[in-house]
C-alpha cells in the first residue's frame, strides 16, 4: 500500500482523470515522484468501478482503491445491506473479509465485527478504508480466519463466509467442495464457534444439491438486483426447522417484496393451464432461480401456459414480481412472421433468440415485446405484447 497515493494532490489528480482513457494515463510520465503512472491508472480504474457498485466508497475522500479484481469480487452496497438485515446480536466473524464491504454493513447491525483476510495488503487497505468510512467497531485481523477459529476459544453470534470460487488456474468453480475454504469440511468447526452461519455461494449452485449436502439450513435467499441474480445466501443454524424457507427477492425493482415459500409447498401446488389471456406475466430472475414455478401461479391465481414455459396469464392486470404485459395478439408460429422490430423472449421454444432474429429478420428494440413459446396443447405460438 503506497500511502503517498492518499496525498491531496494525488487524490485530486485521480478525481480529475476519472473520465480519461486509462491507458493514456499509464503510458504518460507520472507528475508525482513517489507514485507511478501504473499506480495512478490502477486507482482511476478501480475508483471508476465503484461509482455505481459502491457509491459510499466512491463519494468519500481518502479511499484507497485495491486492484479492480477485488472490487469485482466484492458485494455491491445493495446486496451487502440486504445481508446485514439478516443478522443480529453482539458479534460476527467475517472469515473472508476481502474489500470489507460486507463487514462495513454488518458493523451497522452488530456490536462488534471481526474481519479476517489472508491477503495482508488487502487487509491493510480495508483497515484504512473502514476507518475513513467511520466503522470503528471492526477488528481487522490479517491472516487465515479458519485457522484463527481453530486456535482460540472465542465464540460469535454469527459467522459469515464467502468462499473463493476461483481454482488455482483462475478457473471459476461453483460446487461447495471446490471453494476455498471448503465449507463442507469446516462446518463442524463453524458450528462449534457460532450458533448461526451465513454462507454466500455461487448463484449457479443448485438449491436442491445445497440442501442435500449442507446441514441445518434455516433459509435460502436468492438475491437479484434489477433482474440479475447476484447472490445465493444460506442461513445455517443449530435451531433449524425441518423445512427451510426459500426467499426470492429482486432488489431495485418496483416489486421488491420478497416471495417466501418452501419446497414442500411448491411440490403440493397444482397449476392450472390456459391459452394466453388478456395479460401475460414473466417472473423475475430470482423467482425462476428459486424454483417457485407452481406456487407463484397458485398464490396470484394466474394460469400457466405450459408446465415448462414459466409464463403466466390472466384476465386482469395485477401486481406481480416480474414483468407484466398486455397481450395484443397471439399468432401461430410459422415461416413468415409479421414483425420488423421487437424485443424477443423465448420460453420453452426450440429456436434461440439469435436464430429467430436472423431467420425472420427482426431487429432489436422498440415498444413491442414478442414471446416465442409453447402452449399446454404443445403448440408453438408467438404472443405479441406491450409492457405496462
Amino acid at each position: 500500500m503506497n500511502k503517498s497515493i492518499l496525498n491531496t494532490g494525488v487524490q485530486s489528480f485521480i478525481r480529475n482523470f476519472l473520465s480519461d482513457d486509462i491507458l493514456s494515463v499509464a503510458l504518460k510520465k507520472s507528475p508525482f515522484s513517489n507514485v507511478s503512472s501504473q499506480e495512478l491508472a490502477q486507482q482511476i480504474a478501480s475508483r471508476s468501478k465503484c461509482e455505481h457498485k459502491l457509491p459510499d466508497w466512491f463519494q468519500n475522500e481518502g479511499i484507497y482503491y485495491p486492484d479492480k479484481l477485488h472490487i469485482e469480487q466484492a458485494s455491491s452496497e445493495q446486496t451487502a445491506e440486504y445481508k446485514a438485515g439478516m443478522v443480529h446480536g453482539n458479534s460476527l466473524a467475517d472469515l473472508t473479509g476481502g474489500m470489507g464491504v460486507d463487514s462495513y454493513y454488518f458493523s451497522q447491525r452488530m456490536a462488534r465485527v471481526y474481519y479476517f483476510e489472508t491477503k495482508a495488503e488487502l487487509a491493510e487497505i480495508s483497515a484504512h478504508n473502514l476507518k475513513v468510512l467511520g466503522a470503528d467497531n471492526i477488528d481487522i485481523c490479517s491472516g487465515d480466519g479458519v485457522a484463527r477459529l481453530k486456535n482460540n476459544t472465542r465464540v460469535y453470534d454469527w459467522i459469515y463466509l464467502d468462499p473463493s470460487r476461483r481454482a488455482e488456474n483462475n478457473r471459476r468453480v461453483f460446487r461447495l467442495e471446490e471453494g476455498f475454504p471448503n465449507v463442507l469440511e469446516i462446518l463442524p468447526l463453524l458450528f462449534s464457534k457460532a450458533d448461526n452461519i451465513l454462507l454466500k455461494t455461487a448463484p449457479m449452485l443448485d438449491i436442491h444439491e445445497g440442501l442435500r449436502v449442507l446441514q441445518q439450513v434455516v433459509s435460502i435467499h436468492v438475491v437479484a438486483v434489477r433482474n440479475e441474480v447476484k447472490e445465493l445466501l444460506w442461513i445455517l443454524g443449530k435451531s433449524a426447522k425441518s423445512e427451510a424457507d426459500i426467499v426470492a427477492i429482486n432488489l431495485g425493482s418496483e416489486q421488491e417484496e420478497p416471495f417466501v415459500f418452501t419446497l414442500a409447498e411448491e411440490q403440493a401446488c397444482e397449476s392450472i393451464y390456459s391459452p394466453p389471456q388478456e395479460y401475460l406475466y414473466e417472473p423475475n430472475a430470482a423467482l425462476l432461480k428459486a424454483g417457485a414455478f407452481k406456487s407463484i401461479g397458485v398464490r396470484t391465481g394466474l394460469a400457466k401456459l405450459h408446465p415448462h414455459s414459466h409464463l403466466y396469464t390472466g384476465h386482469e392486470a395485477m401486481p406481480f414480481p416480474g414483468r407484466r404485459f398486455k397481450v395484443e395478439a397471439v399468432h401461430p408460429y410459422s415461416k413468415k412472421m409479421p414483425f420488423k422490430k421487437a424485443n424477443i423472449t423465448t420460453r420453452n421454444f426450440p429456436i434461440s433468440v439469435a436464430a429467430l432474429r436472423k431467420k425472420h429478420r427482426i431487429s432489436d428494440g422498440g415498444n413491442s415485446y414478442i414471446f416465442f413459446t409453447k402452449t399446454i396443447k404443445e403448440q408453438l405460438v408467438v404472443i405479441e405484447c406491450v409492457k405496462f
